[in-house]
């Protein structure tokens, strides 16, 4: 697992370091189960603090794509697959999306549109 941070984005730290490791799930990368590095060891190679990295564990965990566990540390939840057949999906749409000529913006809407419809119902 790679993560990548860029201290000159407006993105705080935490969040950057967020986006990275659900773009592993998203992509495959990392799978049910899968345990994810100590805070201290990411913290100590990105060069930030430890209540960083956890921070974007705890988002994580907020959001249910991982879990922690006292001792146990950051594995990835049952979501990880969902997540990942879900990007597969999204990129099918997006393809869709770039064959039919329509801008991304618009497609956002759409995506937008269909979501709010499907949560209110």
């Amino acid at each position: 697992m790679l993560i990548r941070v860029d201290a000159a984005k407006d993105r705080p730290i935490y969040v950057q370091i967020a986006d990275s490791v659900r773009a592993d799930i998203a992509a495959g990368r990392l799978v049910t189960g899968e345990r994810l590095p100590p805070a201290g060891e990411i913290a100590a190679g990105l060069g930030v603090n430890k209540h960083t990295v956890l921070h974007a564990y705890q988002s994580l965990r907020d959001e249910g794509l991982i879990e922690l566990r006292r001792g146990r540390g950051a594995a990835v939840t049952e979501a990880a697959a969902a997540i990942a057949e879900l990007h597969h999906q999204a990129q099918a749409l997006a393809a869709r999306a770039v064959e039919l000529g329509v801008a991304p913006d618009l497609l956002a809407a759409i995506v937008s549109h269909a979501h709010h419809e499907e949560a209110g119902s």
